[in-house]
């Protein structure tokens, strides 16, 4: 990058000076253009300097404001204004307005021929451009060879610094350090004392483009912070930061970072795809064995003993245990970045709170699912998990949800407790309330017809219960009282009538009648329970 301040400090240039105050915009110069006509701007590229003898403005130099004004319109590095020839020097009131607008001017002598100085300035730029871009090729091919030999993101990193001579850092998208180079090793500067004010200064917030901090390091000095996402197309990227970004040795140009960030894109991108297959194994893997418990109980040895390799073992409980976030699955690419992260997250961080836990994605829904190995209470869990979702909280806008089943003995049993994390989830979906953590109720046949609307309820009572389901006639009523305490006595005669303080006779008696109006027997196991709930049922409908 040649900025017009640098080129006026080269010793061959010296006798260039500024009229303005050196307060400018800083503009990359691209070309040097010379030109007499008032409307050059018209013509001239951006990124120029204008060299002139102000021929056309010497007997009234206040037009050079509209030059000024049409010459920043374009995004023009500068004027040189070539003095002795048409004017002696430069008005006061043209240089304050230029300082007003941040748009420098400098002088040529006389001495100096605008051709001449063209053609040296043109070739200085051109110097330092064609330097600039060999040096960016020269370590684009040392990029190549490190992809070529397959080198790691930790090893592509400490190259790199050597390139720039800086302390350089990645971070992933929790902002953990991933790679570091030399520098935080010898002069022994924590990354995490850097990746702290970054984040306190809300350095990571824009995915699209790259922004400079200013820091502090240990001994208060400060301290350039340059900010680059990689991958920026995602939600969620990784960010290279670059320390004392302005002591980058020349000729090292931006093309020269950027350089060093596509290939970092590429490593990343490369490593998603080899873990994404990995995943998909493990995934295959844990649907098999789930599936062959439930469907084949006691042919489960070869896929325990195929599942050491992702860490299966021998444990006095288990437990699954669902993950989720509470998102919007409208924008499907964000969603599914978050259950990425989600799942990177949990496969971080579950191994330190659960010993010998184990992560796999659940097909179909790519939610993770977790296989506690050990013996941990529902408070524990529950304690632990709420870590896992505030943590997360703190570094991304994700919300993790958890929703567990029951413990078991044995392996062979983890289907049972997969089918109850899985009800679970089903049952806070379909809930009004916000629970972090969820624990599989289980439910007993009274509380799962207890779910029946008032419709369903009457209906299985009459068709049950006929004339004694909802009865308002005396006789019908004893019946009724009747056949609940015989049911309640287990269908005994003399028990039912020492209870009713009637002769046996009498209960022999109503019973008959009642499985006339029935039209079924009483004391089969099937008619038994059936009668059993529409008792209970229609007392409870009623009331």
């Amino acid at each position: 990058m040649t900025l017009l301040i640098d080129l006026l400090e080269v010793p061959r240039f010296s006798d260039l000076t500024f009229f303005t105050d050196g307060k400018h915009k800083e503009i990359d110069i691209k070309n040097i253009e010379i030109s007499e006509t008032p409307d050059i701007a018209l013509y001239m590229p951006e990124n120029s300097v204008l060299l002139t003898t102000a021929m056309y403005y010497q007997h009234n130099q206040s037009e050079l404001r509209q030059l000024i004004d049409t010459l920043i319109t374009i995004n023009c590095a500068g004027l040189g204004i070539k003095l002795g020839r048409f004017l002696d020097d430069v008005d006061q009131e043209i240089i304050d307005y230029a300082n007003q607008r941040h748009f420098p001017i400098f002088s040529i002598p006389k001495t100096k021929p605008l051709g001449g100085l063209l053609h040296k300035l043109t070739n200085y730029i051109r110097h330092i451009q064609t330097e600039e871009l060999t040096y960016a090729l020269d370590i684009q091919k040392q990029f190549s060879n490190l992809l070529i030999n397959d080198a790691t993101i930790v090893k592509i990193i400490l190259e790199f610094s050597k390139i720039v001579e800086v302390p350089i850092i990645m971070v992933n998208p929790f902002k953990h350090v991933i790679a570091q180079s030399q520098d935080f090793f010898t002069n022994h500067l924590p990354t995490q004392f850097i990746t702290s004010q970054l984040i306190d200064l809300n350095s990571f917030s824009d995915r699209n483009q790259s922004t400079v901090k200013i820091i502090e390091d240990r001994n208060k000095n400060k301290l350039q912070a340059a900010v680059y996402p990689i991958k920026s197309n995602l939600f969620y990227p990784y960010f290279l930061i670059i320390l004392k970004p302005e002591q980058i040795p020349y000729p090292v140009s931006e093309f020269a970072i950027e350089q060093a960030l596509l290939v970092l894109s590429y490593v990343l991108l490369k490593n998603e795809k080899i873990e994404e297959s990995k995943k998909q194994i493990k995934s295959d893997y844990f649907t098999n064995f789930i599936g062959k418990q439930s469907n084949h109980p006691n042919n489960t040895d070869e896929l325990y003993l195929f599942g050491k390799n992702f860490g299966i073992q021998y444990a006095p409980e288990y437990r699954i245990i669902f993950a989720s976030i509470k998102g919007d699955s409208k924008n499907r690419k964000q969603y599914d970045e978050q259950m990425e992260l989600a799942y990177q997250w949990l496969n971080l961080k579950i191994e330190d709170l659960f010993s010998h836990s184990i992560i796999f994605i659940e097909k179909n829904t790519n939610r993770p699912v977790i296989i506690l190995q050990g013996n941990y209470s529902n408070e524990f869990i529950k304690e632990k998990l709420m870590i896992l979702i505030n943590e997360l909280k703190q570094t991304l806008p994700i919300d993790l949800r958890f929703y567990c089943g029951q413990e078991c003995q044995k392996i062979d049993d983890l289907s049972s407790s997969f089918i109850e994390a899985k009800i679970a989830y089903d049952n806070f979906m379909s809930s009004s309330t916000d629970e972090f953590v969820t624990f599989y109720q289980q439910k007993g046949l009274l509380n799962l017809l207890e779910t029946m609307g008032n419709d369903e309820i009457s209906y299985f009572c009459q068709n049950i219960l006929k004339e004694l389901a909802y009865p308002t006639d005396t006789n019908l009523i004893e019946l009724r009282k009747t056949l609940k305490i015989f049911l309640d006595n287990q269908c005994e005669v003399t028990k039912t009538a020492n209870d009713l303080f009637v002769h046996r006779n009498t209960v022999k008696y109503r019973i008959d009648n009642i499985q006339d109006i029935l039209k079924t027997t009483i004391n089969t196991p099937e008619n038994s329970l059936n009668l059993r709930l529409a008792l209970y049922l229609s007392e409870k409908n009623r009331k």
